[in-house]
């Protein structure tokens, strides 16, 4: 299919998608560009990630570069170099075959189409000087016609009066015979005009145009077998460097394989091998036969003089296990439960059981619900309706955006006030030229011009009605934004009005029956309090240690995040008290611990613990 036939009045659009291809084209560029860019920032992040683990020389790391496995490490890190090295082969490539040359080819390509577009403006301007000269003749074919009839009209009309000289008539017929030689010619002209206007018409349609169309086609189907080729061409740059890479990843899997365990066991035997034989046996001593004790080479005070260091380490090593079972005290309070805590089961009630805590008469709010509540809210964003696109355009241009919409509404009554003062100016001049025939009856009939008359007003009248309903359209679209501010902000001062008493009314009920928060409004200034709070809260982090026991009283089922099981009649640590919202914070061993509602526990503090003290 080509271009010049199918698509012979789409000049316009021709123009915008040649413009959009060229764009298309550049947006290539720009994204292998940036790609280019990547390539070269990751291989040079390579090379340093490389070099930051080479070792460093006259330093404890080359000896350690005897074993084979850091031997193996060794060769990846070169490897490495090389690796990175291809990335920026890359780099290179794409830029010099992709980049540089479609940059080039984009400056012809926009030469090319201005070229032929200038030829199509060029072709437009000369049809449409051949059409004003073909409406220039004939109206003046028109012109001379009506003046013949005039003159033919006067000399029939002195002929026919017996009062009027011979040489008047004479004169009469002479006009009449001019004014028809002058129609004759404007004719012949007008014939002239109108075969060279067709031809230029037909020549313009049928060999101009398509041909600049053809050109154009041929152009951008250029530029598409050339986007094409570049796409091939990023592949196969990637493709190229993909065996050396795979020799890079060969090279690092035949240093790993070269790592041999039984070698670097025989280096740490020959670098911390001692020579010493170990002790041997301890003999018998027997203290039933009178006779004098002798002591071994090898005592058992020397014995246990080495054990010592054992047991001493152990000990240590018992005390260097607080560190890695602790939790910060911000964890904690993350990870607290975000509702108030179950009461006890019915059957038995904490106040019954012996030194049992009752429950907190007032729960306070966690800090942890607060703040995450401070984290989460969001604002409600409210969705607009899309824009319906695609099908007839409605008269109101409805689906248009208002601003768009009111430019049109504006075009439209602008073009329908033309067209009336047009139509108004056609009425006055027929009302004029009937009344030059009520004056000279003679120059023609009044009664003819009635009729037209009529359709002219009719037409003023129906374009009128057009014009106002477009104006009642654009009232409403330059009304409709303000009217909509103004409503937002009734809105916003009714919900400003509203808003204290929502606030209130919160602060005194804030968990749902499930726990959860049901406030939906985040108050700015209350954030920044807890913000503040928060901060100074947890500017020093503490350890966590056990400071008592605890016996379950009843059976918990902890299914929140941050609360523990238990059962009851265990026995668990306290490593933090109630704080006054109704849970204890307790820990089973060194991988579970959570919280627990205070009335399910009987806790036992350490008075000489630090910070035990009790909230209850």
């Amino acid at each position: 299919m080509s271009w010049g036939t199918e698509l012979w009045d789409q000049f316009d659009n021709l123009e915008k998608h040649t413009q959009w291809g060229i764009d298309i084209l550049e947006k290539y560029i720009k994204f292998v560009k940036e790609r280019t860019e990547i390539e070269l920032s990751y291989a040079k992040q390579l090379r340093n990630l490389a070099k930051k683990y080479q070792p460093k020389k006259n330093s404890k790391e080359e000896e350690e570069y005897r074993y084979t496995a850091c031997k193996a490490f060794l060769s990846t890190l070169n490897e490495m170099n090389d690796y990175a090295g291809q990335h920026e082969v890359i780099s290179e490539n794409m830029t010099s075959s992709i980049t540089v040359e479609l940059a080039r080819y984009v400056q012809e390509l926009k030469q090319e189409r201005k070229s032929y577009f200038h030829d199509g403006r060029k072709a437009q301007q000369h049809i449409e000087i051949c059409w004003k000269q073909l409406e220039s003749s004939k109206r003046r074919f028109e012109r001379d016609c009506k003046e013949a009839d005039r003159a033919q009209q006067y000399f029939e009309k002195m002929d026919a009066d017996i009062n009027v000289t011979k040489a008047d008539v004479e004169k009469a017929r002479q006009q009449a015979q001019v004014r028809h030689q002058m129609a004759e010619d404007s004719k012949a002209d007008y014939s002239s005009i109108l075969q060279k206007f067709n031809h230029e018409q037909h020549e313009y349609y049928h060999t101009h145009i398509p041909n600049i169309f053809q050109k154009i086609q041929e152009m951008e189907e250029r530029r598409i077998v050339r986007i094409g080729e570049s796409m091939k061409t990023y592949a196969e740059v990637d493709r190229q460097v993909i065996p050396i890479i795979g020799k890079c990843l060969d090279e690092i899997v035949k240093a790993a394989e070269s790592i041999d365990q039984k070698n670097d066991s025989q280096l740490v035997i020959e670098a911390y091998k001692s020579g010493f034989e170990p002790p041997g046996d301890i003999e018998f001593e027997d203290y039933t036969q009178p006779m004098k004790r002798t002591v071994s080479d090898n005592s058992l005070s020397n014995s246990r003089g080495e054990g010592k260091p054992e047991l001493k380490f152990g000990g240590k090593a018992k005390g260097k296990l607080w560190p890695f079972i602790k939790k910060n005290k911000l964890m904690s309070l993350l990870t607290s439960p975000h509702q108030p805590p179950p009461p006890p089961p019915a059957s038995a009630s904490p106040s019954a059981v012996p030194n049992g805590p009752q429950s907190p008469k007032q729960q306070k709010e966690p800090l942890s619900h607060r703040f995450n509540e401070f984290v989460t809210s969001k604002p409600k964003i409210h969705c607009f309706r899309s824009l319906k696109r695609g099908g007839a355009t409605p008269e109101d241009f409805s689906n248009l955006p208002p601003e768009q919409r009111r430019k049109k509404l504006q075009q439209k009554v602008d073009e329908l006030n033309k067209e009336i003062q047009k139509e108004m100016d056609q009425r006055d001049a027929i009302t004029k030229m009937k009344d030059v025939y009520l004056k000279n009856p003679q120059m023609g009939d009044p009664a003819s011009l009635d009729h037209k008359l009529t359709e002219v007003s009719q037409n003023i009248e129906k374009l009128r009605l057009e014009a106002q309903k477009f104006e009642a359209w654009l009232a409403e679209v330059e009304g409709r934004l303000p009217a909509r501010s103004e409503q937002a902000r009734r809105q916003s001062g009714m919900f400003d009005a509203q808003n204290p008493a929502t606030v209130n009314s919160c602060a005194q009920d804030r968990e749902s029956p499930d726990g959860s928060y049901t406030e939906e409004q985040s108050q700015e200034g209350e954030g920044k309090v807890l913000a503040t709070d928060f901060d100074d809260e947890f500017d020093e982090e503490e350890p966590l240690p056990a400071i008592g026991t605890c016996k379950a009283l009843y059976t918990f089922e902890g299914q929140n995040e941050g609360t523990i099981s238990v059962v009851e009649g265990e026995t668990l640590y306290v490593i933090e008290e109630d704080k006054g919202d109704g849970w204890t914070r307790i820990r089973r061993n060194e991988d579970e611990e959570g919280y627990v509602p205070t009335s399910y526990v009987e806790v036992y503090l350490d008075k000489n613990a630090k910070g035990a003290k009790t909230y209850i």
